[in-house]
């Protein structure tokens, strides 16, 4: 039975896969190199969105609020700014750029002149509402993709739906449920869907998140799935077989091959004689580049293909724009190059004053754990032992825990592990486990819109603080757990560093 299924797969496949570059053998493009195209000397603060146009590369920088261009031979220009934690970006025919503006839950325009106007929603107005475009409400909007007939499609990441602009109003296309569910309309299901692309002329590629699936919107409305099993580990094979770690963004090329940010590492789907996922990349995060299967990504969250035909990646928390390409001139980072690109322990003190996660702020406090502390236990083969990553600071159960400096959520699931010993929040360069996010110490939620408890009906609970929330010093972000105290973590994910060094 399951080996019948296998073949009805591969035949749908082929049908499918053949009809988006009327072959059934795409042309895969066999990169031979992963080099550094833009971001050297720290020259970007969180590239995120990443579109093309007449040999340009265009980013969305999350950090710095602005949209920048990428010249031919690396020359950086910034052509618009004042956006807030801008995401997904999408050129429209007359050559505008469309921004999904996720801190202000908006979603505009940029012209040629850099002049930035508002397309759909309201400033700083979260909701869910379909409408005109004045009356329309998004929350966190971070997926945009636009077809050549003026048809927008939004990725209404926390309202776990697809809506779609047109004709100056906005309606929802799919979903607006969190959970799993294929179907028509409202009646399918996503959880925090980010990354879209046209895919075939008129459908809509999905990068599914949460539930770890690429999904696939017809114009009617209908919802299905391509690929993932729904189960993590990054497991190469044919669609219906393969799994995803987190697929954020997803892009399509000129032969119809889908490529895909998932986790830490770059996907292809369909460069193949039949549908197959496969990896490119190293799977671990890192910064190198080199051999794509030796290149290491870290939150990779926006994919584009060029004229070129060069596989482009947006490489979030190395603030690097990457790129998949043939050329023997493409300049490869160094390892020196790669570790003066992050902070040292001293910068990183000078970014901001210290404090500590409690009030008040400058009381002496013990410190339990440290960095590189060896934590586990080997017994037999089973056993785990691993590095302590932090600093571990003692506190009472259900004392509040505060934010030790002023930041902006960036990682689209920055809050994590809802209502366990380890549930966290990262911020871009500060970790903070053990904490019982955007709750007192009664389990009662905080009357704070940027904590988002969600507890649709079919799927476990979970807590949500959206990317484009901001933080000051001091603010409240729950209460210490049954752990007693804050694990703090130090630097950016992947980079993490003993700050008292």
């Amino acid at each position: 039975m399951q080996f019948k299924r296998q073949l009805v797969w591969l035949t749908l496949a082929a049908a499918v896969f053949g009809s988006a570059c009327g072959s059934a053998e795409p042309v895969a493009t066999d990169f031979t190199r992963v080099a550094t195209l833009a971001g050297q000397g720290r020259s970007l603060g969180e590239p995120f969105g990443i579109a093309t146009r007449d040999g340009h590369t265009y980013i969305s920088d999350g950090t710095a609020g602005t949209i920048v261009r990428i010249a031919p031979d690396g020359t950086l220009a910034t052509v618009a700014t004042g956006l807030s934690t801008p995401s997904g970006i999408a050129f429209v025919p007359d050559g505008s750029l469309l921004v999904a503006d996720t801190g202000t839950h908006t979603i505009k325009k940029v012209d040629a002149a850099g002049a930035v106007t508002l397309v759909a929603g309201a400033e700083n107005a979260p909701g869910d509402a379909d409408g005109t475009v004045a009356d329309a409400r998004f929350t966190g909007p971070i997926g945009i993709a636009a077809t050549a007939g003026g048809r927008i499609y939004v990725a209404d990441t926390y309202n776990d739906a697809i809506r779609v602009i047109e004709n100056g109003a906005v309606r929802t296309i799919a979903g607006g449920l969190r959970g799993f569910a294929d179907g028509h309309g409202t009646s399918a299901k996503f959880e925090l869907p980010l990354g879209l692309a046209l895919w075939q002329g008129d459908k809509v590629l999905v990068a599914d998140a949460g539930n770890r699936r690429i999904r696939v919107i017809e114009p009617d409305g209908r919802v299905w799935t391509l690929a993932g099993s729904g189960s993590g580990g990054g497991d190469d094979g044919f669609p219906s077989q393969a799994s995803f770690e987190m697929p954020t963004a997803v892009t399509v090329d000129a032969h119809g091959i889908i490529y895909v940010a998932d986790g830490n590492a770059m996907r292809s789907i369909g460069r193949r004689a039949f549908a197959y996922v496969e990896t490119l990349s190293h799977r671990r995060r890192g910064l190198s580049d080199g051999l794509p299967h030796h290149a290491r990504f870290n939150r990779p969250s926006g994919v584009a293909v060029n004229d070129a035909g060069e596989l482009l990646v947006a490489d979030s928390d190395n603030v690097l724009v990457r790129s998949f390409t043939n050329s023997s001139e493409a300049a490869l980072l160094t390892a020196e190059d790669a570790r003066s690109h992050h902070y040292s322990a001293e910068e990183f003190r000078a970014l901001a004053p210290g404090r500590w996660p409690y009030d008040p702020p400058e009381r002496t406090r013990e410190i339990a754990g440290t960095l590189g502390e060896i934590r586990g236990e080997i017994v037999d083969q089973t056993s785990e032992a691993w590095f302590h990553n932090g600093l571990d600071i003692p506190g009472s159960f259900g004392e509040t825990a505060r934010f030790i400096r002023e930041e902006t959520v960036l990682d689209p699931a920055a809050a994590q592990n809802f209502n366990t010993a380890r549930e966290l929040i990262r911020m871009p360069t500060m970790g903070y486990v053990h904490i019982r996010i955007g709750r007192e110490a009664a389990d009662r939620f905080y009357p704070d819109a940027r904590f988002q408890f969600n507890d649709d009906p079919g799927v476990p609970p979970v807590m949500r603080v959206p990317r484009g929330a901001r933080f000051a010093a001091g603010e409240p972000m729950g209460t210490l757990n049954s752990q007693n105290h804050v694990h703090l973590i130090a630097g950016r994910s992947g980079f993490e560093m003993n700050a008292l060094d």
